[in-house]
């Protein structure tokens, strides 16, 4: 079947197998592609398009189990599934619209008595696949991102080509009402193999109607409704999702508006005791008839504050400014005339500094095994990862930031002299690495250890125990010289690693900017050469996008640290290609948590990563600085807010919940999350996955290690940004703020900075920039006349009227 803009087939069981616009020239099949399934021995028959199971009275139906009848008359396809007791049909239309296509489902009551449905899940799997081949052109444009945004009566969902090429898939809610939506992972990790790259994968997504998990399944998640519902004899119920192409994000939402879907502009993040403010703009049709916010307390109980006199209307805008008291998500929901509800999910946290602070506490006090320990030196828990020893060198970036706590330099400095050196180098000699692993190392381990040995050379030789600051000066350029030249390695994976960027463009240029002024001269020569060189290679190959591969087929860990190492070096054209797989990769929806950068094996789910969520997000903040498009900007910040939730203590519609200093490495997104349900919109730490076996019993000892192995490398970079950086941008002939709020004053607009240790201060667009000498907080400034003033300016005549 097909219209002006569609084309879409389906198989004779009546699951749709392809879906593509016609003007797309890469002409991507946005269903997930069987023939790709069979050839990667991928068993997932029953999850295609279309697919369904349902319980009613306590029993179970599924598309598996029963033949369909299908029939076409005037580009509508109808598939019938048809019940003892009950049916269930799908209707696939192409005439209502030139340029959409709708689906409808229904469900009909064929008795003359009341049926309970307990559950009811719909398969919308779409492709979102991550290819075991090696071709960069299918992983870009033939894969697709899939970010939900789950709300009572407008879910919808952005299915964003990997490429960032448009067009895009948006599938928008128009009747009926979404509980949730669930995913299922399937995969394949070779990494033990000693096989580069070594995984592939994909996510099927299901809409959830009824239900969603196990019997009698209840977790922390008070936001998302798991409710049943109940069919009157007779009666039928139905849903309806439109279908269309659209070019970027702000388009998304407008072609959800014309669906009658309400369109934010809020913030996703929310500090207690400062003023939040957010807009809702409607359809020309609707108007705003209530407003209230949702949260849990500590006693756990929800509230709703109704917010309705809060909120001025200026047209079809409707704005307010609130001010929250308590940390922890929230839920602020609007009504409209038409009696249909909302929402937007955002997270109030209290002060970030506050939550670092304890951070670094508990790393230095908890997780510092001293000298007498059974791993002496170390830091709990153990890996052979170099991802392992990023909580160092959050606490050396924090403690520069700050009043230096001696002891917890004193600690880190201990672990590198006397555990560090000597377990990743045979006998300390930087150029023999030990082989970890059996019988191969990790490049990129080596990454994470001349950071840790760059940040201790910030220090000054009077807090230093060991070493002079210029020694581990030495240390860090020589293990990034391990990292980075294919001449110090023998293997052909070694060789091959050396040249993948990793995190260390987070700190290559300040390393090299103090070899040359430290007067190391043969150091800076030496990795300059090698920088430059790696840094030409690698934009020569952004045409072909090279870059993305690492360990995986397609991978963030490669094309995020590669936008941000082009970005730092000046090389903008090779940094714009790897920008776009950016774009497309940190995602965008009504919840903070589903905002993040797309890497799903880390969760097998829909997922938030903390280290490589941040890292991905400070490549692209990068990118913003150099290329000034306001995209990575708010894409930078979105993904950081979700970072932020993996160490936020207050966090309360989840069951990991954390003292005090505790982190966990990754939240799934999914709800419910089919292959662990028992992690659905949870934290926890990789190794929860130990008592599945397979690979992950090799990569951990017991299920119980702590949730933090791989954290803190994107706390730096955090540091680096919007850790001290609050940003001015224009949109819409208006001034907005990331990473804080605006205040109008008198004498101008007063920016009050999100940041924990705010000293930095730009507005890119009017070329205005303020950084306070020594790094001093600035935890506010104005701006007026074009110029950044900070407040104490008591001679600039400034009088405040907050």
């Amino acid at each position: 079947m097909e219209n002006n803009k569609f084309r879409v087939e389906l198989f004779p069981s009546g699951n749709i197998s392809k879906l593509i616009f016609k003007n797309d020239p890469s002409q991507m099949n946005w269903m997930i592609d069987t023939d790709y399934l069979n050839q990667a021995d991928y068993d997932a028959t029953d999850k295609l398009f279309g697919s369904f199971s349902l319980t009613v009275q306590a029993k179970t139906y599924n598309s598996r189990v029963i033949e369909a009848d299908v029939s076409f008359s005037n580009h509508v396809a109808t598939v019938t599934y048809l019940f003892e007791d009950i049916q269930v049909r799908f209707i696939y239309d192409l005439s209502q619209s030139a340029d959409a296509f709708y689906w409808t489902i229904q469900l009909k009551n064929r008795t003359n008595q009341a049926l309970d449905v307990s559950d009811f899940t719909v398969w919308a799997s779409f492709a979102y696949v991550m290819y075991r081949i090696n071709d960069l052109p299918m992983q870009t444009k033939q894969s697709a991102a899939v970010f939900p945004s789950i709300s009572k009566d407008f879910t919808k969902l952005a299915c964003v080509r990997r490429s960032n090429e448009a067009p895009h898939l948006g599938v928008y809610q128009v009747k009926g009402e979404t509980k949730s939506i669930g995913t299922y992972c399937d995969y394949e990790n070779r990494f033990f193999e000693n096989v580069s790259p070594s995984l592939d994968g994909l996510l099927f997504h299901q809409l959830v109607f009824a239900g969603g998990y196990p019997a009698g399944f209840e977790n922390s998640d008070w936001i998302y409704s798991k409710d049943r519902f109940s069919l009157k004899a007779n009666e039928m119920k139905e849903w309806q999702f439109a279908f269309e192409e659209f070019s970027n994000l702000d388009n998304f939402y407008q072609t959800g508006k014309s669906y009658g879907h309400p369109v934010y502009d809020a913030d996703p993040l929310a500090i207690v005791e400062r003023p939040y403010h957010f807009s809702v703009s409607l359809a020309s049709d609707n108007s705003l008839i209530d407003a209230w916010v949702e949260s849990k307390d500590q006693s756990e109980t929800v509230n709703s504050e109704n917010i309705k006199q809060k909120i001025q209307k200026n047209g079809s805008v409707y704005a307010g400014t609130l001010v929250f008291t308590e940390p922890g998500e929230h839920k602020l929901c609007v009504k409209l005339s038409n009696g249909k509800v909302d929402c937007f999910i955002l997270n109030v946290m209290e002060p970030i500094q506050r939550i670092l602070a304890d951070r670094a506490d508990y790393i230095s006090k908890v997780l510092y095994q001293g000298a007498d320990s059974e791993i002496p030196y170390s830091y709990f828990p153990v890996s052979n990862q170099g991802e392992s020893l990023g909580k160092l060198s959050f606490v050396l970036k924090k403690n520069l930031l700050e009043k230096t706590n001696k002891t917890e330099v004193e600690k880190v400095e201990e672990s590198c002299v006397n555990y560090i050196r000597p377990k990743w180098f045979v006998d300390g000699d930087f150029t023999k690495p030990a082989d970890l692993y059996g019988d191969f190392y990790r490049c990129m381990d080596f990454e994470y250890i001349g950071h840790v040995f760059y940040l201790l050379s910030q220090f000054d030789d009077e807090t230093l125990q060991y070493n002079s600051a210029n020694t581990y000066l030495e240390w860090a350029a020589d293990v990034f010289c391990l990292r980075v030249n294919p001449d110090l390695h023998e293997t052909e994976r070694g060789k091959e690693e050396a040249q993948m960027l990793g995190t260390y463009f987070l700190y290559i240029n300040d390393l090299l900017k103090d070899l040359k002024e430290r007067g190391l001269h043969e150091k800076y020569i030496e990795m300059n050469e090698l920088w430059t060189s790696i840094a030409e290679t690698v934009a020569t190959d952004s045409v072909s996008y090279k870059a993305a591969v690492t360990e995986h087929f397609y991978d963030n860990a490669g094309f995020g640290p590669a936008a941000g190492a082009l970005a730092s070096s000046d090389r903008q054209e090779a940094a714009k290609r790897y920008g776009e797989l950016l774009i497309a990769n940190i995602g965008f929806s009504n919840d903070f948590r589903a905002q993040n950068p797309d890497r799903w094996w880390e969760a097998l789910s829909y997922m938030v990563h903390s280290l490589w969520g941040g890292l991905t997000a400070a490549g692209t903040l990068k990118a913003y600085e150099a290329l000034h498009d306001a995209r990575y900007l708010k894409a930078a910040y979105r993904a950081t807010v979700g970072i932020l939730y993996c160490y936020d203590p207050n966090a309360r519609a989840i069951d990991k919940r954390l003292s005090k200093g505790e982190a966990a490495s990754t939240y799934s997104i999914a709800g419910p999350h089919l292959n662990r349900p028992d992690l659905s919109r949870n934290r926890f730490g990789q190794s929860t996955f130990y008592r599945d076996g397979g690979i992950f019993a090799k990569l951990f000892n017991k299920e119980e290690e702590t949730s933090d192995w791989d954290m803190g490398e994107e706390l730096v970079a955090y540091l680096d940004g919007f850790g001290k950086k609050t940003f001015l941008y224009e949109e819409d002939n208006e001034i907005k703020v990331i990473n804080g709020s605006i205040e109008q004053t008198d004498k101008g607009l007063l920016i009050h900075s999100y940041a924990p240790y705010p000293s930095e201060y730009h507005f890119y667009d009017a070329d205005a920039h303020f950084i306070s000498e020594r790094g001093e907080i600035i935890n506010e400034i104005l701006y007026a006349d074009g110029r950044f003033i900070k407040v104490n300016e008591q001679e600039r005549g400034i009088q405040w009227n907050h």
